[in-house]
C-alpha cells in the first residue's frame, strides 16, 4: 500500500475528527459524525500499523483517535485502569521488544566472565596478581559467604536493590552515548569472572554458584534489560528508520520510561530473594530453584502478554495525552 497515497485519499477525514474533538459543544448530528469518523479513523490506523507501525501518520491519529476518544467518553480511565494497563500491556510490550537485545547482551556478559574466570583458574601467575594467598583464603573461606549474611536480611535486601537500582539507572540514563553500556557491563562481567576465577582454582565451584543463582539469574537478567533499554535508544538515534532522528529518540525514550519503573518492582524482588533466600539455610537445590522460578515467571510474563500486547499494535510507549504529543499541522 502507497502510504502517501492512502494519507492523501483519507486526509479530510483525519482533519474532520480533530476539528469535531476539539468543539466545545457538538449538535447531534455532529456527535454522531465524531463517533462514525471515530471508527472509521480506527480502522485506517490498524492498516497503517499493520504495515508501519512506528510512522508518523500512526503517531498521529494515534493521537486524533485518543483525543476524540475522550471528547464522547468524557473523561481518562481511573487510576485502576491505568495501573492494570501498565502491568498487562505497556511494561510487557516494552519488555517484549527488547527481549532480543536482552539475550545477546546476556550471552556476551556470561562468554566474558566465564572465560575471565577459566583464566584465572588456569594461571597461578594470574591467580597470584590478585591479592596474597592469605587474603584469597578469606575471599573463599569466609568474606564471599560471609557478605550475604554479615548485615540483617532487610537492610541488605534494600542496599542491595539500591546498588543495582543505580547501575540499571546508569545505563538507561547514559545508554544514548553507545559506550556506557558496554563499559559498565564489561566492567561487571571482568569483576563476576574474578571472584568466580579466585574460587573455582581453590575448589569452591559449588559455594560460588549455591550463592550467585540464587538472585544471580534476575539480578543479572535486571541489569541485561537495562543495558538493552539503553543499547536501544542509542540505535534509535543511529538508524531510526522512516521516523525522524527526534521522533524515534522521543519515541524510545517514552518507553525507557516503562522500562525503567518496572526494573525497580524486578530489582525490588531481586533483592528480597538476595537478602533472604540465599543466605537461606535452605537446601542449595531450593534455593537455586527459586531463584529459576522467578526468572521463569519474568519471561513467562515478557514472552505471554508482551507478545499479546506488541501484536495489539502497542510498544510501551506512552498514551497520547501522557506523552504531551503536539499535532502537526495539517
Amino acid at each position: 500500500m502507497d502510504i502517501d497515497a492512502f494519507e492523501a485519499v483519507h486526509r479530510p477525514d483525519w482533519d474532520r475528527l480533530a476539528v469535531l474533538s476539539r468543539r466545545r459543544r457538538l449538535s447531534g448530528p455532529e456527535a454522531d459524525e465524531l463517533i462514525a469518523l471515530y471508527q472509521r479513523v480506527s480502522t485506517h490506523l490498524s492498516l497503517l500499523r499493520s504495515i508501519a507501525p512506528e510512522s508518523s501518520t500512526s503517531t498521529l491519529l494515534s493521537s486524533r483517535l485518543a483525543r476524540a476518544r475522550t471528547r464522547f467518553t468524557g473523561a481518562r480511565s481511573n487510576l485502576a485502569e491505568d495501573v492494570a494497563a501498565f502491568f498487562v500491556i505497556a511494561l510487557p510490550a516494552a519488555l517484549y521488544r527488547l527481549r532480543w537485545w536482552t539475550v545477546v547482551i546476556g550471552v556476551i556478559f556470561c562468554a566474558i566472565a566465564t572465560m575471565v574466570a577459566l583464566w584465572v583458574a588456569s594461571d597461578p601467575q594470574v591467580l597470584a596478581t590478585l591479592g596474597t594467598e592469605a587474603s584469597r583464603r578469606r575471599l573463599v573461606d569466609r568474606q564471599f559467604v560471609g557478605y550475604y549474611s554479615e548485615n540483617p536480611a532487610a537492610s541488605f535486601a534494600g542496599s542491595v536493590w539500591i546498588n543495582n537500582a543505580w547501575i540499571a539507572a546508569q545505563c538507561v540514563a547514559f545508554g544514548i552515548t553507545g559506550l556506557w553500556v558496554p563499559a559498565t557491563l564489561m566492567q561487571n562481567a571482568v569483576s563476576l569472572g574474578l571472584t568466580g576465577g579466585i574460587m573455582v582454582a581453590y575448589g569452591r565451584t559449588d559455594t560460588f554458584f549455591a550463592y550467585i543463582l540464587p538472585h544471580g539469574l534476575m539480578e543479572l537478567t535486571s541489569v541485561f534489560v537495562a543495558g538493552a533499554a539503553g543499547l536501544a535508544i542509542f540505535w534509535a538515534w543511529v538508524r531510526p528508520g522512516p521516523r525522524t532522528r527526534l521522533q524515534a529518540l522521543a519515541e524510545e525514550g517514552r518507553s525507557l520510561i516503562t522500562v525503567a519503573l518496572g526494573l525497580v518492582l524486578v530489582l525490588a524482588v531481586s533483592g528480597m530473594v538476595e537478602g533472604f533466600v540465599t543466605p537461606s539455610g535452605l537446601p542449595t537445590w531450593l534455593r537455586i530453584g527459586i531463584g529459576a522460578l522467578v526468572l521463569a515467571a519474568f519471561w513467562t510474563y515478557v514472552l505471554v502478554l508482551g507478545r499479546r500486547a506488541v501484536r495489539s499494535g502497542h510498544r510501551g510507549d506512552l498514551d497520547a495525552a501522557d506523552a504531551g504529543f503536539h499535532e502537526l499541522a495539517a
